[in-house]
């Protein structure tokens, strides 16, 4: 059930009461008249947050303020979540713990070992011992180095994947400063489109569905605190 109308129809049937009871009937009335005014007030509050009242300055104030709405929220995501700080520092956990599971075996694996070798052969062929090849067969003579070759490559290169230098320097590579800001510099293009897509309409909406049903208990408390003062203005 609407809060506020459950409060407003409450205090009116009091106030009804008030007029029709035989008995404290100034009691009654007083009772209704200040929880409903309460109520009403309230309730009239929480709609001009929302809603444009005409003649009642400051009314709508979420939908006329929505670019300040949309820069809060900008400020709000980049300042708190997405800082070069807090991306720098998720870089460099991923990094410390991605050091002893990094596993550059498909880089490996995807190599082109013949190609290597081939260029290789050609460097040889095309040096001053070109003519001593030509004389022991030519580059066919280096044919049955070729699988030799493919194991001993993949070897050495497995051992220097594996070293320290090379993690270290592998590290040192992946410059977080500058990862950290090309990411920021993202978010903030994804950011800022988004927020080019909000409307006043939408932004009203945001709001109301985060806060209406809090605010709700505003028009509650606002009919019982003035029931509760009418009360006691009865007995003054």
């Amino acid at each position: 059930m609407n809060k506020s109308f459950a409060t407003n129809f409450l205090a009116a049937l009091v106030v009804v009461a008030g007029f029709l009871s035989p008995v404290q009937s100034e009691l009654i009335l007083s009772v209704g008249l200040f929880a409903l005014s309460g109520a009403i007030t309230n309730w009239l509050a929480v709609h001009m947050l929302f809603e444009k009242v005409p003649l009642l300055y400051g009314s709508g104030v979420i939908p006329s303020r929505f670019e300040e709405f949309k820069g809060g929220i900008r400020r709000l995501i980049m300042s708190q979540f997405f800082t070069q700080e807090n991306i720098e520092r998720f870089i460099e956990a991923e990094e410390d713990s991605a050091k002893g599971v990094l596993n550059l075996e498909p880089i490996l694996n995807a190599v082109n070992y013949d190609r290597i070798f081939q260029a290789l052969v050609d460097a040889i062929a095309g040096s001053s011992f070109g003519a001593m090849l030509q004389m022991v067969g030519g580059e066919e003579a280096l044919e049955p180095l070729r699988e030799p070759f493919e194991g001993k490559m993949r070897s050495v290169l497995t051992e220097m994947t594996e070293s320290e230098r090379f993690n270290e320097a592998l590290h040192a590579g992946l410059n977080k400063h500058r990862l950290g800001a090309d990411i920021v510099e993202k978010i903030e293009t994804v950011v800022d489109k988004r927020l080019e897509e909000l409307t006043p309409q939408l932004v009203k909406e945001i709001i109301q569905v985060m806060i209406k049903e809090h605010l709700g208990w505003l028009v509650v408390w606002g009919g019982v605190f003035g029931g509760l003062i009418g009360l006691l203005a009865s007995f003054i």
